[in-house]
């Protein structure tokens, strides 16, 4: 039975990692939301929702390796920081008829630059801990 309870336990605590990391998310989100309101931020929720996570990463109350994890499981961020901004635009159809080009243009012009500047960034981390990595070994040998 204890082998059993052995072999079990790890598989559910790995199975319920990503909705813990998914009620994080949202309860982040819904703290940044009533922070917003209230403090009256000149910021959307979800960018300052974001900034809070940073900070608990950086002030080492979340684990990077957790986030790590967790951010391969990225349509929960996504879905809860990107998509309440998407259905505003929903209450705005006059002005998507009238300027919706303009729009769709600014869209995909700021997509094109937000992925090139992710892109350029992962590689320069990624050069970096291949550098540091072969650091580390040069000096175990």
């Amino acid at each position: 039975m204890a082998l059993a309870l052995g072999r079990f336990t790890p598989a559910v605590i790995h199975s319920l990692r990503v909705p813990v990391q998914v009620a994080l998310y949202a309860g982040l989100f819904v703290f940044a939301e009533q922070l917003v309101t209230w403090g009256h931020l000149p910021l959307p929720a979800n960018l300052v929702g974001m900034l809070l996570l940073l900070a608990l990463i950086v002030c080492r109350i979340v684990p990077l390796k957790w986030v790590r994890e967790g951010s391969k499981w990225l349509l929960a961020e996504m879905l809860l920081f990107f998509v309440p901004a998407v259905v505003a635009v929903v209450n705005y159809s006059q002005l998507l008829m009238v300027e919706g080009w303009r729009i769709f243009a600014v869209i995909a012009v700021s997509t094109m630059l937000v992925l090139a500047s992710t892109a350029f960034v992962v590689e320069k981390v990624y050069r970096f801990e291949l550098a540091r990595e072969a650091r580390r070994l040069s000096r175990n040998d």
